[in-house]
């Protein structure tokens, strides 16, 4: 247990502890779209006839790479940049997934949709208020 807990990040909060949490999700994620397209429809519910292979993959790729700028702030929350960049993360993902639900109708809010769509808005929310806390100003 006590090797387990070395590996989490050592900043005191919950903040570093999700973010690292949730890149682990991600990354989980990830590797489905590189499976089946099933994930990739899901969340794409009003699109689903657009979805294909390559599409699963590229938006699993993007997914990956947004995993593991987040699993670099968990682990550093107290560098600005490196916090910044986790924030950008989330901002990214939430102002995607809202283009897609009001601008190109490809989501509707359900199960596909309502994961991505807390967890980039709480944990954008999350960081935003706890900056000053980690990074100062």
């Amino acid at each position: 247990m006590d090797s387990l807990l070395r590996v989490l990040p050592q900043t005191p909060g919950l903040l570093p502890k999700w973010l690292l949490f949730i890149s682990i999700i991600s990354l989980g994620n990830s590797i489905q779209t590189y499976i089946s397209t099933n994930p990739t429809k899901q969340v794409y519910s009003r699109a689903q006839s657009s979805i294909t292979p390559l599409g699963a993959r590229t938006f699993g790729t993007w997914t990956a790479t947004a995993a593991i700028i987040r699993l670099y702030a968990a682990y550093n929350t107290d560098n600005k940049v490196a916090y910044e960049l986790g924030m950008w993360a989330f901002g990214v993902a939430w102002l995607h997934y809202v283009a897609e639900w009001f601008v190109y109708g490809t989501v509707e809010w359900g199960r596909g949709l309502a994961g991505p769509a807390c967890i980039s808005t709480g944990s954008l929310v999350w960081m935003y208020l706890q900056k000053a806390a980690y990074v100062g100003s």
